[in-house]
């Protein structure tokens, strides 16, 4: 009896850790057989990256999971048991499509129709939709393969760009104008420090001048009033006589009928005068040099 006892405590205790390993194995893919779930299958025709445990999504949220994957030897057929939440009702019409993930992996989405509940057990067909990863095989792929010899002669041209010594030198000279341009730009600032410290005076200045222009302007206002009150209307009446005048006798002069014209055009006249003042000149001189001719002082 004890015997008996030793062994059922043993089997027991295998019988129990293999069923906590079978949990076990079955929780940490996602597998909760403590939680109840309903039943539903799909047939596909590729598992490539599908796994057990692999989500089931609705709009994005999840609603069950991958539970099994069967292989027909028979009939070449994958069925795909699918344990979905008891709170989850299917309605007649729906579809599946097994898409791929970016980082590899596959996983279903269920389009949802508009009859009535299915029945758990029931099969729910599969649509074939292309994912991301088949996009990315369709066409981006062929796009990255078509721009690789591009991407390669864009290097190669790079490379000898790189390499080329004009750059180098080209650089260096860039550096050197950079100093020369940080240079200037402190010569600058110190130039715009002494213009910051010579405004105020250069302020006064145009102050002062603006102070002189006003006195100017002042001035300049009197003046026009003292010219307004000057007779020039007369004063420029005057003048025209005066320079009639002037005409007039500059044309008795230029008239030889006219006295005046007369004697500024009479050849002898002038050659007579000329006779008068040269012998009046020697006279003055000889009276000069001998006054007692012309001049008798006696004495008493």
């Amino acid at each position: 009896m004890k015997f008996f006892n030793k062994n059922a405590k043993i089997g027991l205790t295998v019988l129990v850790g293999l069923a906590l390993l079978y949990w076990g194995l079955n929780y940490l893919k996602g597998i909760n057989l403590l939680t109840p779930s309903n039943r539903y299958y799909t047939e596909i025709e590729n598992a490539d990256g599908l796994l057990d445990a692999a989500p089931v999504t609705v709009n994005g949220f999840q609603v069950g999971q991958v539970y099994e994957i069967q292989y027909d030897y028979a009939t070449n057929k994958i069925t795909v048991v699918l344990s979905l939440q008891p709170k989850m009702k299917v309605p007649e019409g729906s579809t599946l499509n097994m898409v791929s993930g970016l980082m590899g992996g596959a996983s279903f989405v269920l389009n949802l129709g508009d009859g009535p509940a299915m029945t758990p057990g029931t099969m729910i067909p599969t649509t074939d939709v292309p994912g991301l990863i088949d996009h990315v095989k369709d066409n981006v792929l062929p796009m990255v393969n078509n721009m690789l010899p591009k991407v390669d002669s864009i290097m190669s041209n790079v490379n000898g760009l790189t390499g080329n010594p004009a750059v180098a030198a080209a650089l260096s000279r860039l550096d050197g104008i950079t100093r020369q341009l940080q240079a200037s730009a402190q010569q600058l600032n110190i130039l715009m420090n002494g213009l910051n410290r010579s405004v105020p005076g250069v302020m006064n200045n145009v102050g002062g001048i603006t102070n002189n222009l006003t006195t100017a302007t002042g001035d300049l206002t009197d003046l026009s009033s003292t010219l307004k009150q000057l007779p020039l209307d007369s004063t420029v009446n005057t003048l025209n006589e005066t320079l009639a005048n002037l005409k007039a006798l500059s044309e008795q002069l230029n008239d030889k009928n006219s006295t005046l014209g007369k004697v500024m055009n009479d050849r002898e006249l002038y050659d007579n005068a000329n006779h008068a003042i040269a012998s009046l000149d020697s006279l003055l001189t000889d009276i000069k040099a001998h006054p007692k001719r012309y001049i008798n002082i006696k004495v008493f």
